[in-house]
């Protein structure tokens, strides 16, 4: 596709939009591990009627992204080809239920376990545990702390690739151990949580608890990602992934300015001068390693995007 084809179908799609078009849009600012190169265009709806419209009139051609938070994912220094979306102020609501909260795709899993307890509906405290918004946490049924997205999730409204709005309850989504079955483009923009009526001090507890234990375990005050690798099949080692990336010696790793975290070793830490290429030939690195010492080949948690080249 030539620049001007490109340019042409992108001015048609997004001519009405109400939302905020931007190209050539830096995005490593924007990721947990600061890295990363530009979006050829980044779009931002207002609100989920404007997301639709313009899903409905995008050319199958152009590529899309989704992007939440991103706290999971390591965006590539040559960075991402056509429509990047990213989901903001317009997809943040909260809406507290008898028994349950509505909350929008962007809204903070953080901030939805805050809202929960505030209404005394416990049950979503492990959310306090888990960077990301709801979004990514739908996609990749994100958990923490003995509870994940699908013990709690009653349905997600999604926007599809050509431009329907779907409700789609949880048996739908065909949940698995950090993934979901979610259609192929399609990008959530809001969700209903269940919750439990509960004492809200003691809710406040148990959240208070979560975030002390991320706090004492994990390098939270570091530019990473989250997660690394997704723990092995219990058929196949018993052993978290942390604890053979520890047993393969890899503790403290470092390739150029990317290093294997000291305090938990299934995180990868941009020190400060870490490329996308720095963090990603760390974690390839850190597979062999392990598959050398113990035959069990690591999968990445982390989701990698985007092409390579240099930084911008």
């Amino acid at each position: 596709m030539t620049a001007d084809t490109m340019t042409n179908l992108v001015q048609h799609a997004f001519a009405d939009t109400r939302g905020r078009l931007t190209p050539q849009a830096p995005l490593g600012p924007r990721t947990w591990f600061r890295v990363g190169g530009n979006a050829e265009w980044l779009f931002q709806p207002a609100d989920t009627e404007d997301l639709a419209a313009v899903m409905q009139k995008l050319s199958p051609e152009l590529p899309v992204t989704a992007l939440g938070a991103c706290s999971n994912v390591i965006i590539r220094d040559g960075g991402l080809d056509g429509i990047v979306i990213r989901l903001a102020r317009g997809f943040a609501d909260v809406t507290i239920e008898q028994d349950g909260l509505v909350v929008g795709a962007a809204c903070l899993d953080a901030t939805v376990a805050e809202h929960a307890a505030q209404a005394g509906l416990g049950g979503l405290e492990f959310l306090a545990g888990i960077p990301g918004s709801i979004g990514g946490a739908v996609r990749m049924n994100a958990g923490a702390y003995g509870s994940d997205i699908a013990a709690v999730l009653d349905w997600a409204d999604i926007v599809t690739r050509d431009g329907s709005l779907v409700r789609l309850d949880a048996g739908a989504l065909n949940f698995g151990y950090r993934r979901s079955g979610l259609p192929e483009g399609a990008l959530v923009v809001r969700a209903r949580l269940r919750g439990v009526p509960a004492n809200p001090a003691d809710i406040a507890v148990r959240i208070a608890d979560v975030r002390t234990s991320r706090e004492q375990s994990q390098p939270v005050r570091a530019r990473t990602g989250g997660s690394t690798f997704r723990n092995p099949d219990p058929e196949l080692s018993r052993r978290k992934a942390w604890e053979l990336i520890d047993a393969a010696g890899c503790r403290g790793l470092t390739v150029g300015g990317a290093q294997v975290s000291e305090k938990h070793c299934n995180f990868l830490i941009n020190t400060g001068t870490a490329t996308a290429s720095d963090l990603e030939a760390l974690g390839e690195e850190v597979r062999k390693r392990v598959e050398q010492n113990s035959g069990v080949s690591l999968h990445w948690e982390i989701k990698r995007i985007g092409k390579t080249g240099t930084p911008a």
